[in-house]
């Protein structure tokens, strides 16, 4: 699964850290997701998509591998 977080997050200005607390993880886990090494919950995702105010499938895609 690969993501647009790290694109996200410079759109808003929004630290891996600072994610990390509004969403309830760790900043290793924000940076795992960010590198494809970590695969979010639905929970996790759906919060993630209500920050950045984009549908899930916009910040989170299957890539050909998946």
């Amino acid at each position: 699964m690969n993501n647009t977080l790290k694109v996200e997050r410079a759109i808003h200005n929004i630290t891996q850290a600072k994610l990390a607390e509004m969403i309830g993880v760790s900043r290793q886990t924000v940076n795992a997701m960010e590198l494809n090494k970590y695969v979010p919950s639905t929970v996790l995702a759906l919060k993630i998509s209500n920050i950045f105010k984009k549908p899930v499938n916009e910040i989170f895609f299957l890539d050909n591998n998946d």
